[in-house]
């Protein structure tokens, strides 16, 4: 027997069979040794903070975009009503035309003009500007000038402007006065204007007119 070989057993001690062969770990019953270990138990109160944690989130993520959808929805329907209301509103609204619809309508108002009211249609066949306003004879005058035609071309009557376009501005031309009229109809594209004029005030006559224009 070689003497080292009896050295290493005596150094070493002998065997004890019911001895493990690497230490056991108390807390989780594995191998110390192979480096790896499960998570302890998930304590009960740290699981319901948890799931209600996720359960906040997933309300929030739903929720809020769901809550914004609902807002804008409300935000656009009521924007469409309003629109909806301006549209479809008929009658004359307090106001003369815009430095515009007078150029697009032919409709030069005088200088001396007051109480104005105008209302204005629109469609893919015709569109139709109604005017109504006072002014003074020479304002009449000069008014039928700058549009293209005159006092003497105004004639007894109150039929000029038809019953549907009265209805539409809730014009009533059964009162008492002198009534007069005149249709102004020029070179196309421009457009054809319908006017009465009633004197029932000698001193400030009132206008009526409808404008329409086809696109």
């Amino acid at each position: 027997m070689n003497p080292a070989d009896t050295d290493t057993d005596a150094r070493s001690g002998p065997t004890d069979p019911n001895e493990p062969d690497a230490p056991t770990d108390p807390g989780t019953g594995t191998d110390s040794g192979t480096g790896s270990a499960s998570s302890p138990v998930e304590d009960r109160r740290h699981m319901v903070r948890r799931r209600a944690l996720t359960l906040l989130i997933i309300v929030l993520l739903i929720g809020v975009p769901a809550g914004y959808l609902v807002i804008s929805a409300n935000q656009s329907r009521n924007s469409g009503r309003d629109k909806e209301d301006k549209y479809s509103a008929t009658g004359l609204t307090g106001g003369a035309p815009s430095k515009l619809q007078r150029r697009l309508y032919n409709v030069p108002l005088p200088y001396e003009h007051g109480a104005a009211q105008t209302y204005e249609t629109n469609n893919w066949k015709v569109s139709r500007l109604y005017v109504e306003f006072l002014t003074t004879n020479d304002g009449l005058t000069a008014f039928l000038r700058d549009m293209g035609s005159g006092m003497d071309k105004l004639r007894p009557g109150r039929d000029a402007i038809a019953a549907r376009d009265r209805r539409i501005a809730d014009w009533d031309f059964s009162g008492a006065g002198k009534w007069s009229q005149v249709t102004v109809k020029l070179q196309a594209p421009r457009p054809t204007v319908q006017l009465v004029v009633n004197r029932a005030n000698p001193r400030y006559p009132q206008v009526y007119l409808v404008s329409r224009t086809t696109p």
